[in-house]
């Protein structure tokens, strides 16, 4: 039953005018740094992208109206483990059996933005071609130190920790059994509900397998296997910067990041343009009114440094959890645009999985991307999971 201590309050943000003057002055004052020629995204963030995404972000985003399309969207704040946690809570739409309740993890650079797009779609799937019996109740919360919820003040939790929140969440919320899923550090926290929950949590999906880490024999891996663990490395070396910084000295870029929204924005535009199935072309996946949507959410919480520390809580999680085989039922839905994208043979090894696809399009971010294609694939998983699984 839910805890009756633990009270939801709705939460709507409205952001002070000064705060978007502010806002507006740093990003008009930009010092903009130097650039080899014809350098373009080869050494980072394209000057020239850059310039003109600021410029729009100064004169013609509009944050209220993003803000107010935001708040369509049901949203709650309750307190866990000392924590403000700010999630979104959109039951299903006169589903046809019982809705399915699902809790949605997001990664990084991102926070409940990721699935903003997705939620109508597995909410009232009826009304967006699909059928009305893959209803789900959707729960989208905010990681700490992410988005609207609260920054740890102590050590950064870390993805075990925060599926154990989200186990409570859903306690709160009257779910005794649900479903999981996420991506990036969402895959993470997904896996680790099925391995902590596993009586509660009926199944879990996910769009990437993680980046590999093996404490056996090489020996017993396929060739297959071994080629990916090298690929994955190979590109750590080449994409990994940002991943080391966030592990090991994370405060550190977190000054300048919080102090320029320009330096905010170039250090997440990168990741969503070399992440997304945009070849190249970001704004194939994104408009700049999405990109901006997302970095302005980083700037007004400033939570970019509070995030990257999760990196570094994630790193010392211990190899024997890393070796834990999921057992619950898995699937994987492998986007083309996935950076690094596991074997079979790998999930098998790691999880009991049940699903495996690879859908045409879509990325790092399917559920922004494609979230048609994501949420078709979240029914198609999620369907012989349904039963029992009502709200108290």
């Amino acid at each position: 039953m839910p805890d009756a201590q633990l009270r939801p309050e709705p939460f709507i943000q409205q952001t002070a005018p000064a705060a978007l003057e502010d806002l507006r002055a740093r990003l008009r004052a930009t010092r903009w740094p130097d650039t080899p020629e014809d350098a373009g995204w080869s050494l980072g963030t394209d000057l020239d992208y850059l310039r003109e995404l600021v410029t729009y972000w100064a004169e013609d985003f509009d944050w209220p109206a993003q803000e107010a399309r935001l708040a369509r969207l049901p949203r709650f704040r309750v307190p866990l483990g000392g924590l403000g946690i700010h999630f979104v809570h959109a039951r299903a739409t006169a589903p046809t059996t019982p809705a399915l309740p699902l809790v949605l993890s997001h990664g990084w650079p991102d926070s409940f933005w990721r699935y903003s797009k997705v939620v109508p779609l597995l909410t009232d799937p009826g009304a967006h071609g699909g059928d009305p019996a893959d209803a789900f109740d959707v729960v989208v919360p905010d990681m700490p130190g992410y988005g609207y919820s609260d920054r740890p003040a102590g050590p950064p939790l870390d993805s075990v920790a925060v599926a154990g929140l989200w186990a409570e969440l859903m306690t709160v919320l009257g779910y005794e059994r649900f479903g999981a899923a996420g991506g990036d550090v969402g895959s993470h926290v997904s896996r680790y509900l099925g391995l902590d929950h596993p009586d509660r949590v009926v199944a879990v999906h996910r769009t990437d397998g993680g980046l590999p880490v093996f404490t056996g024999d090489p020996a017993d891996l396929t060739q297959e296997e071994r080629s990916w663990i090298d690929g994955a490395a190979a590109w750590g070396a080449v994409e990994g910067a940002y991943a080391a910084i966030h592990r090991t000295k994370p405060q550190t870029a977190a000054f300048g990041l919080t102090d320029s929204p320009a330096g905010l924005a170039a250090w997440i535009v990168e990741k969503l343009r070399s992440w997304s199935d945009s070849d190249g072309d970001i704004e194939r996946s994104f408009t700049k009114d999405e990109i901006l949507t997302n970095i302005t959410l980083y700037w007004l919480t400033g939570t970019i440094g509070s995030s990257m520390r999760m990196y570094r809580a994630n790193a010392a999680i211990p190899p024997a959890q890393h070796a834990r085989r999921v057992e619950v039922p898995s699937g994987f839905s492998l986007f083309p645009g996935e950076p690094v994208l596991p074997p079979r043979a790998w999930l098998e090894r790691t999880t009991n999985m049940v699903r495996l696809t690879e859908p045409a399009r879509g990325g790092h971010f399917a559920a922004f991307e494609e979230p048609e294609a994501y949420a078709q694939e979240l029914r198609d998983f999620f369907r012989p999971y349904r039963t029992g699984t009502a709200a108290d």
